[in-house]
């Protein structure tokens, strides 16, 4: 790379980073009707206080008021919630998956209050079952664990009329260690998504325009289940013990969680819990942020949710959603770009040096099918099929379809451009390797990537794309073109972090960011000059307008923050 280029992209990162839709609240019409059912985000993080775990988290009950009284949320019964893993792309289907059912009881039915002398309605408990053979046998790792109750406010919960504690002391006590070795924490937690969900909705006005941004989930709570799970149970059967590089293939995970109801449910007339019999249905699902809220059309989202990620692998209606996004639409002057002045910041490459269109119904990179230029790399028949390069109108197939359907391959063109003498699809510097290609939409989570400490300088909400940034400019990492670990590598989208700011990046992803980072620049390259171009600045320096959580995450498991109170009122 050129001085010039690393100094002037190493100034727009620096105002970037300065300068600065919900995942899956309420995105399907049916499941926005059961909202114990419905999930909102799933997590998966090597822990940084523990990198022999990873910390698996899935949450439930979107929008819930921390004053939304008498009756308080918490996990329902007759709900089977699963946390899916899957760690081997040779076989399709889960081969570890956590399941965890809820007891509900209320201790005083004599009063309207939800805690009094030191008895709750409802007390919530549960039971974990983990099965390590694609669901074919179980085995119960956790009896009776206890789920914290809504933080009601101090008189209920620290009071002598309540439960005369603290709210951290009954999180910490409700943290359970499984036969098997887990750690499983089960309650309500501060929902750690944050955007402007008032703003993205109106018609895509994010960031605001003329007003002030707004976190729409701000101060609200949801319900957590979080797992600290050892790599070593997550590994893939014969796999070595210890990774060959940062960017082992053998520790390339995939999750996913799901919510099911069981298919026939009796309402009674004298004031009784409904009758559910009949097979288990599954009613809610959820691996990356944003699929079934930003990406899949109302038409199709309670399908969406009916389906397992390995079902819609095989299934073809929906692949051209991500082919061709919706959102692409209002990233491009020639189509609808204009009618969305708030996303002027993000356009897509239609002329990548001087040939390639990656515009809504374009070709991308399909004029190379079969060409030289293509052979060896991930795009060769002979390499990965047809899987990254399927058909003409497909332009995406290339970024956006392998961030929700595959992961990257640490293969060309997947590299940094860094080294590549300005040819995109040539090799060039190793950046992540989280391919596993079996599946549809996952959470892909390469488990021995070093996690970035969270009070780390160098750490960023902005995931792979600040990693991306720092390999190509930063002088550490952009002098050669070897493997190093950088800086938020552990970044979504490989896996996700409870700090990612997942909006902004899936975003900038659209725009065709990951498409500049192998070296397809933005259009206004110009040939023998800096990739540092108007579009790109523009695309680096773009916000949302919300750009961190509203609340500090713990530093230890569960790493969650408390949720807030009845009575706090957030300023």
């Amino acid at each position: 790379m050129k001085k010039s280029f690393s100094k002037i992209l190493m100034a727009a990162f620096s105002l970037w980073s300065f300068g600065a839709m919900a995942s899956s609240h309420r995105e399907a019409p049916l499941i926005a009707n059961d909202p114990l059912a419905d999930n909102t985000d799933v997590y998966a993080f090597v822990s940084p206080d523990n990198p022999n775990t990873v910390t698996l988290i899935a949450w439930y009950i979107p929008a819930e008021l921390p004053h939304g009284g008498p009756n308080y949320n918490t996990f329902g019964e007759n709900i089977r919630y699963e946390i899916h893993v899957d760690n081997n792309a040779a076989i399709v289907g889960d081969e570890v998956t956590y399941r965890f059912t809820f007891q509900r009881v209320n201790e005083d039915p004599s009063t309207f209050f939800n805690i009094r002398l030191g008895q709750r309605n409802l007390r919530t408990t549960y039971t974990c079952q983990r099965s390590m053979d694609g669901g074919l046998t179980w085995t119960t790792i956790i009896s009776n664990g206890e789920v914290p109750p809504a933080n009601i406010g101090p008189r209920s919960i620290e009071g002598g009329a309540g439960l005369g504690t603290t709210y951290d002391a009954l999180i910490t006590s409700a943290i359970t260690t499984a036969s098997s070795g887990e750690k499983v924490y089960c309650g309500p937690a501060d929902d750690p998504f944050f955007v402007d969900l008032g703003g993205v909705f109106d018609l895509g006005n994010l960031p605001r325009q003329n007003a002030a941004a707004r976190d729409g989930i701000g101060q609200y709570n949801v319900h957590a289940i979080a797992i600290q799970v050892p790599i070593s149970t997550l590994l893939k059967q014969g796999a070595p013990a210890m990774a060959t590089s940062i960017l082992d293939p053998d520790y390339v995970i995939g999750v996913w969680a799901s919510a099911s109801r069981r298919a026939t449910r009796t309402l009674s007339t004298n004031g009784t819990n409904p009758n559910e019999t009949g097979t288990w249905v599954q009613v809610s699902r959820l691996g990356m942020p944003l699929t079934n809220e930003a990406v899949i059309p109302i038409g199709w989202k309670d399908y969406w949710n009916g389906i397992t990620p390995y079902q819609e692998l095989a299934d073809t209606n929906l692949d051209g959603y991500f082919y061709n996004p919706e959102l692409a639409l209002y990233m491009d002057n020639s189509l609808f770009g204009g009618a969305v002045p708030a996303m002027a910041k993000l356009r897509i490459q239609r002329n990548s040096l001087g040939a390639f269109d990656f515009g809504y119904g374009k070709n991308g990179l399909w004029a190379l099918k079969g060409s030289a230029a293509v052979a060896g790399t991930a795009l060769d028949d002979a390499v990965f099929g047809t899987l990254l390069l399927p058909g003409p109108g497909k332009a995406r197939s290339v970024d956006l379809w392998p961030i929700f359907h595959t992961g990257a391959p640490n293969f060309p063109p997947y590299q940094l451009a860094t080294g590549k003498g300005g040819n995109p699809l040539a090799a060039g510097k190793p950046f992540i390797h989280n391919f596993l290609p079996n599946g549809g939409d996952m959470l892909r989570l390469n488990m021995a990537t070093t996690p970035t400490q969270r009070t780390d300088p160098a750490f960023s909400s902005e995931g792979l794309v600040n990693a991306a940034v720092l390999g190509l400019t930063n002088p550490t990492y952009a002098s050669n073109a070897n493997l190093q670990w950088i800086p938020n590598m552990d970044g979504f989208p490989n896996g996700r972090r409870l700090e990612d700011d997942v909006t902004r990046i899936e975003l900038q992803a659209v725009s065709g960011v990951v498409l500049a980072a192998i070296g397809l620049w933005y259009d206004d390259f110009v040939p023998g000059g800096s990739p540092v171009t108007t579009d790109l600045v523009d695309v680096l320096t773009y916000s949302t307008g919300v750009n961190e959580n509203d609340k500090a995450f713990k530093t230890s498991f569960p790493y969650v923050a408390s949720p807030w109170s009845g009575t706090e009122t957030g300023e």
